[in-house]
């Protein structure tokens, strides 16, 4: 199994970005997928998890729903689309999941695979 974040960037503050997981070895739509970021000096936070029925969460981190989760199912891909991206926004996002996993969890010891993650800098 492999995970792969990626479609970070700079960005200004407002702008938006779409980052996407891509896996190999597994097939997403059968368990839940979510993303974490961690920022410098930060521990890795939860940010939206999707579950094996596509049915978003989204933790407190995802900033008032600017984040919104999805499936492609035919890519084999969760997608994170972020908007007005704020400058408390930089980090490094992840995504997991795990093959024990169908339901949701923001704790970050519950997933086995991880993408290698992607970096978000937001600045003007």
């Amino acid at each position: 199994v492999q995970l792969q974040a990626f479609g970070g960037g700079l960005v200004q503050p407002g702008g938006s970005l779409r980052l996407s997981c891509a896996a190999s070895g597994v097939t997403l739509s059968n368990y839940a997928v979510a993303w974490f970021r961690q920022a410098p000096g930060r521990g890795r936070v939860g940010i939206s998890c999707i579950n094996s029925s596509g049915r978003p969460q989204y933790y407190p981190d995802s900033r008032m729903l600017r984040f919104t989760i999805s499936r492609d199912n035919v890519k084999n891909t969760v997608d994170l689309e972020m908007k007005s991206l704020e400058t408390e926004d930089p980090a490094v996002y992840y995504c997991a999941t795990d093959l024990r996993a169908e339901t949701c969890t923001d704790y970050d010891g519950l997933y086995g695979y991880w993408g290698q993650g992607t970096q978000v800098t937001v600045s003007s």
